[in-house]
């Protein structure tokens, strides 16, 4: 039995799991059926206090880890971006699914639609709702001319309050995987990055993490048929980033990850294990999946997507640490060929000690400081 966070991104994705053919039989696949338990966490059930004031790292993850440890679940289907990086020690993380798109959308009022297109374009004092630190400051950082309101509930409820005419937001944020994944692409008014907007994305957002236990190889034999390589690999480096400099909900940590496209491959000579510094990225991004690939896997657990003709196995990372109001940033760009798990978990150790030589540690220090922001949770 599977455990599931209640998000959309989650719960409609992983009740049947389609398995390619190449893993089971030549002319047929199989569908795994998950009989799952839906439980109500600490996360789900305070719906009004603003997620950065809770105190809790695991706040929808704890009570079902204890189940897990229990044995009575046999997996848990986290929304990557809410899994802790910090797992109980007989626990892992067991695959990551392939990543939907992790950009974060900018979702207008209705009313306002034909005016105003973009962040840039809302009038001074426009009310954009969000509950997450990270896309506060960030936004703070390059749209000072905007208000930022708390907004709570899931997709559907955070449309409707943006929806009602005499609600004060004239747009909110959300993840773009969560409005594709409910059919709802089209509220998509503008698609954030740090080219457009100045938004980097929340550590592991658009993917899907499955925790099990470490001694279960039933299970983790049953994952080689459906994690994606790529995605584990960047995931892994975004979770060490993050882990490194001990970030969570309440710490506005930002990044992306792609993986670099054949022509811009690196010359022999450059090839190799390490950090490389960031420059001419306009030339390399590429997408981080090929368009309608399947993400066969090998039995040795290998996604035949990582070796697609497309793409590299080079990694770029963009990162930052930004304060609470947007004044000070810590942000780098960095790529590495990433030929196993454990360089793409030194790859992201390897980002954060770059953020914390450019001043990220006396950022964060700040924010753990500000107890009018972060504390007086006693009643979170």
């Amino acid at each position: 039995m599977s455990g599931l966070q209640d998000a959309p991104l989650v719960t409609d994705t992983t009740m049947e799991t389609a398995v390619p053919a190449s893993h089971t039989a030549p002319s047929a696949s199989t569908t795994f059926h998950i009989g799952t338990r839906n439980m109500a966490t600490a996360g789900d059930n305070n719906q009004t206090t603003a997620l950065y004031k809770f105190n809790d790292k695991a706040l929808w993850t704890q009570e079902l880890e204890v189940l897990l440890q229990e044995n009575k679940l046999d997996l848990i289907v986290h929304s990557l971006k809410d899994m802790p990086t910090q797992l109980p020690i007989d626990l892992e993380l067991g695959c990551v699914t392939k990543r939907e798109d992790p950009r974060d959308a900018l979702v207008i009022k209705p009313s306002l639609l034909g005016q105003y297109k973009s962040l840039a374009d809302l009038p001074e004092g426009s009310v954009v709702g969000t509950s997450s630190l990270r896309r506060v400051a960030q936004l703070k950082r390059f749209h000072k001319h905007l208000k930022f309101a708390d907004v709570r509930g899931n997709i559907g409820t955070r449309l409707s309050k943006l929806d009602d005419p005499n609600s004060e937001f004239s747009a909110i944020i959300l993840a773009v995987a969560g409005l594709a994944r409910l059919g709802m692409s089209n509220r998509i008014t503008t698609y954030l990055s740090k080219a457009d907007g100045g938004m980097l994305h929340a550590v592991g957002q658009g993917a899907l993490g499955i925790e099990t236990r470490k001694d279960d190889e039933r299970v983790r034999k049953l994952l080689t048929k459906i994690g994606c390589e790529r995605t584990m690999r960047a995931a892994l480096a975004e979770r060490s980033l993050m882990r490194t400099l001990e970030g969570g909900c309440s710490v506005p940590i930002g990044v992306e990850t792609e993986w670099i496209k054949r022509e811009g491959m690196l010359d022999a000579e450059d090839a190799g294990v390490g950090v490389k510094p960031a420059q001419d990225y306009h030339k390399l991004s590429g997408v981080a999946e090929s368009e309608g690939t399947a993400a066969a896997t090998s039995e040795d657990g290998v996604s035949s997507s990582l070796h697609s003709g497309e793409l590299t196995d080079e990694l770029v990372m963009r990162a930052l640490v930004v304060s609470l109001d947007g004044s000070e940033v810590a942000e780098t760009e960095a790529r590495r060929r990433m030929t196993s798990r454990e360089e793409a978990d030194e790859f992201g150790w390897e980002v954060a000690k770059q953020l914390v030589a450019k001043g990220a540690d006396k950022i964060l220090k700040g924010i753990t400081l500000n107890r009018d922001i972060i504390g007086k949770q006693d009643d979170a």
